[in-house]
């Protein structure tokens, strides 16, 4: 796919899986008058690379996000940012079996993407996930000090009893890792395997949002969130150190389905006051 500045990517993570990706070029100041990107940074080939944005998707999302993260990257690259969306394994187009999915996997998925940038002479990188994945980018930055900066949307703060509350039950964490569980979240009929929740036992996301400091961090929550509450966003952002923002979009859901330009004007503003 190579189509008014998007090209089709395929990257390998350490299991194998070939993970599909979509990278959004940014676009030069000036529109080719030799200008830098925003906050670029010289590759060692010598090319200006600007700031890329690696976006991850939510629990049973893709990349494309409905459409919306492709219309929020094409906006990125007129503000001088490039933008990476891709799949984790066994969504959208990436390899892999989704009921396996934990949030490990998804941390090892990421870690294969920023190395992948990192390859391709990207220097300044930030992580913008949303639910699921806001939870992947914390465990996943708490730990990779190259993290520039780092901006969840409806990020899941307590997974554990989150995905209980989804199974109707408490889930017992001893037998069978790959034992089915059904899970509604109100929108339908989904299956998991028990890995998923005994994965989660061992991660305390907001001690990973402590760990951000002292790098940038932007959490944005809709106040009428029906699927995570606003709670955990508060939890986050009492356990994280300065720099740190949390903006709260008044009647949004957890999709922010009517206030997408509003989400998009709060992390952009954030954006370029890190990256001028």
């Amino acid at each position: 796919m190579e189509v008014m500045g998007w090209r089709k990517e395929v990257i390998v993570n350490p299991r194998g899986v070939k993970l599909a990706a979509l990278l959004r070029e940014a676009e030069a100041a000036g529109k080719g008058d030799g200008a830098a990107p925003a906050g670029g940074a010289v590759s060692g080939k010598g090319a200006l690379m600007p700031p890329l944005v690696i976006v991850c998707h939510g629990f049973t999302g893709s990349k494309e996000g409905g459409g919306g993260a492709l219309d929020m990257a094409d906006q990125l690259a007129g503000r001088g940012f490039a933008t990476l969306l891709f799949d984790f394994t066994g969504c959208g187009e990436s390899e892999g079996a989704w009921e396996e999915i934990t949030l490990s996997r998804q941390v090892e998925d990421l870690g294969a993407v920023v190395d992948w940038a990192y390859a391709k002479g990207y220097r300044r990188i930030i992580l913008n996930g949303r639910s699921f994945g806001g939870a992947t980018v914390l465990a996943y930055a708490a730990a990779d000090r190259q993290i520039d900066a780092v901006c969840t949307w409806a990020a899941v703060a307590r997974p554990l009893p989150l995905f209980s509350g989804f199974a109707g039950k408490e889930i017992r964490l001893s037998g069978p890792p790959g034992e089915r569980i059904a899970l509604n979240d109100g929108t339908g009929l989904i299956y998991v395997q028990k890995c998923l929740f005994q994965d989660l036992q061992h991660y305390d996301l907001p001690a990973c949002a402590a760990r951000i400091v002292p790098r940038p961090l932007l959490l944005i929550h809709g106040a009428a969130d029906e699927l995570v509450p606003v709670s955990d966003a508060q939890l986050l952002y009492e356990a994280a150190g300065e720099p740190k923002e949390l903006a709260l979009v008044e009647n949004a859901d957890h999709r922010f389905t009517c206030h997408r330009e509003q989400v998009w004007d709060i992390f952009f503003r954030w954006l370029q006051a890190l990256f001028p």
